[in-house]
C-alpha cells in the first residue's frame, strides 16, 4: 500500500498537455497518455478530508469528516480525518485535502440543451451543421457545464444522434463532461414547438423530426421511436414555446388523448416523461395525463399548484434564462435576444417577471421543485445561478441546494446513484471556499469537482 498526496491536475507534462487541449484530468504517466479512456476511474483508494460536509442536503452538515472512494463510488464516510494507515486496502491511497472547504454532492440540472446556445452561430446552422459538428459543439458546452459544478444533467431536446454519442463518450471516459440523461428529439405535434419552423417548404421537407406525431397511434409510435434511438427520458412539447418562430402562442397543442397515450407509452417502456408547458390548460392537461414533471410552468396559477400537489408531479421552473435575456422590455431589447424575429419577441415580452413570480407562488404552496435551467437559452456554465433565483423567490439556502441535489435526483429517477454523498452512490462531489448555506452565491465559485471518482478541477 502506498500513500500519496493528491498532486493536483496539472503537475505532469502530459496532464499539462491535456490542459492545453482544453481538458482537465487526473494524474497521468506516459503509458496512461496513450491508453483510452482519457478519464479513467483511478485505481486504489481516495480519501477526501472535508472541513464541512453536507452529505445529504436537507440534513445538518458535519465537520471534520472523511469520504472514502473506490472504483468511482463512495464506500464509507468516517468521522475525523482518516489517514492511509487507517485503510486496509490494496494499491495506492490518495488523500485530497479539502479540510478548509465546504463539500457537498455534485449539482444536477434537469433541463439543458447542450447542442447549442442562443446568441451564437447562425440561424442557418440547423441546415449547415452535421451531427459531427453538433457533437463537437455540445462537447464544448458539456465541459463548461461540468466545470460549473454540474456532474449530471438532463438534455431535453437535441436533433439527430449527437447527444447520444456525447452521452456515451462521457460515460466511457473519452471526454470531459457531466453524466447525461438524454431525451433525444422532443415529441411534438406537426407545427408544434418542437417542430422545425422558419424555412421555405423545400427545406422543411428534408428536415424531418422523428418526434413529430399527430393522433394517438402516431404519438405512441413516436415515443417508441425515441426509446429505440436511445432515449433515457421522454420530452414532450405539450404547449407552444416562446422560442419557436411561429405566432401560435404558448397554449396547449397536443390533445388530452394524445398526452395520455404519450405518458402511458413512456411509462410502459420504463421511461419518465416530462412536458414543456407554459399556459395553464396545457400544464394541467399534462398533469392529469400522469406526467412525472413539468418544465417551465410559466402561467401556472393557484389552481394549477393544487393539481401539482394532488398528482405529486415535479416542477422544473427554469428561472435564470429570463434574468439572462432580460425581464423587462428595456433589458430584453438590449440583451442577447434583441434581434429575435417578431413572433418570438412578442412571446418573450409577455413573460416579464412571470417565471420568478410563478416560482415564488409554487414554493409558497409546497409544490415539489427540482432544479432546471434551460441552459442553451442562458449560457452554458452559468447554471448555478438558478440556485440564486430560488433563494430570491423565497427559498432558504438549504431548500435551494436541495433542488439541485436530492430533489433533482428523485425527479430524474437517479436517487440510487446521485444527489447525496452516501455509500454505494457515485463519487460526484464539489467543494467551495465559502458555505452556500450562509451565502448562496458560493455555488458560483466551485473550486473542486469530482465525478465518478475522477478529479476534473482542483483549485488551492
Amino acid at each position: 500500500m502506498r500513500q500519496t498526496k493528491h498532486r493536483g491536475p496539472f503537475q505532469s507534462v502530459l496532464v499539462t498537455t491535456i490542459f492545453l487541449a482544453g481538458l482537465i484530468s487526473i494524474n497521468a504517466t506516459a503509458a496512461d497518455y496513450f491508453r483510452l479512456p482519457e478519464f479513467s476511474v483511478p485505481q486504489g483508494t481516495t480519501i477526501i478530508h472535508a472541513g464541512t460536509l453536507l452529505a445529504v442536503p436537507g440534513e445538518a452538515p458535519g465537520t471534520r469528516q472523511s469520504i472514502i472512494v473506490r472504483s468511482g463510488k463512495i464506500v464509507e464516510i468516517r468521522e475525523g480525518y482518516t489517514q492511509a494507515a487507517d485503510i486496509h486496502a490494496e494499491g495506492e491511497v490518495r488523500i485530497i485535502d479539502l479540510s478548509d472547504r465546504f463539500v457537498m454532492p455534485g449539482f444536477i440540472d434537469l433541463h439543458v440543451h447542450l447542442s447549442g446556445q442562443a446568441g451564437t452561430g447562425s440561424p442557418l446552422d440547423s441546415v449547415r451543421m452535421t451531427d459531427a459538428d453538433i457533437a463537437l459543439t455540445a462537447q464544448m458546452y458539456a465541459r463548461r457545464t461540468l466545470l460549473g459544478g454540474f456532474t449530471t444533467v438532463r438534455d431535453l431536446g437535441s436533433r439527430g444522434t449527437a447527444i447520444f454519442a456525447l452521452r456515451d463518450a462521457i460515460r466511457a471516459g473519452k471526454i470531459a463532461g457531466p453524466k447525461i440523461i438524454a431525451a433525444g428529439e422532443s415529441i411534438t405535434p406537426t407545427g408544434g414547438h418542437g417542430d422545425v419552423h422558419g424555412f421555405r417548404q423545400e427545406v422543411l421537407d428534408v428536415l424531418p423530426s422523428t418526434g413529430v406525431c399527430d393522433g394517438a397511434d402516431d404519438c405512441r409510435a413516436a415515443v417508441r421511436r425515441q426509446v429505440k434511438r436511445g432515449a433515457d427520458v421522454i420530452k414532450v412539447t405539450a404547449t407552444g414555446g416562446v422560442l419557436s418562430e411561429t405566432a401560435t402562442g404558448t397554449g396547449q397543442q397536443f390533445t388530452d388523448e394524445e398526452l395520455q397515450v404519450i405518458a402511458d407509452t413512456a411509462h410502459a417502456l420504463g421511461r419518465k416523461v416530462t412536458a414543456h408547458a407554459h399556459d395553464k390548460a396545457g400544464i394541467e392537461a399534462a398533469l392529469r395525463a400522469g406526467f412525472d414533471s413539468i418544465e417551465h410552468a410559466m402561467w401556472a396559477d393557484k389552481g394549477t399548484m393544487k393539481l401539482f400537489k394532488e398528482t405529486g408531479a415535479w416542477m422544473i421552473p427554469t428561472v435564470y434564462p429570463i434574468t439572462a435575456v432580460g425581464d423587462t422590455p428595456e433589458k430584453m431589447k438590449q440583451g442577447p435576444f434583441k434581434d429575435m424575429p417578431p413572433p418570438i419577441m412578442a412571446k418573450l415580452l409577455r413573460l416579464g417577471r412571470q417565471p420568478k413570480d410563478m416560482t415564488r407562488l409554487a414554493h409558497s404552496m409546497g409544490v415539489k421543485i427540482a432544479l432546471g435551467t434551460d441552459s442553451g437559452v442562458s449560457p452554458h456554465g452559468e447554471n448555478a445561478n438558478e440556485f440564486i433565483e430560488y433563494v430570491n423567490a423565497g427559498m432558504s439556502e438549504m431548500e435551494a441546494l436541495m433542488t439541485g441535489t436530492v430533489n433533482a435526483a428523485e425527479a430524474g429517477g437517479i436517487t440510487d446513484r446521485a444527489g447525496s454523498i452516501e455509500p454505494g452512490k457515485a463519487a460526484d462531489i464539489v467543494a467551495m471556499a465559502q458555505s452556500p448555506l450562509e451565502d448562496i452565491s458560493a455555488v458560483l465559485r466551485v473550486q473542486f469537482i469530482m465525478r465518478d471518482g475522477v478529479v476534473f478541477k482542483q483549485q488551492h
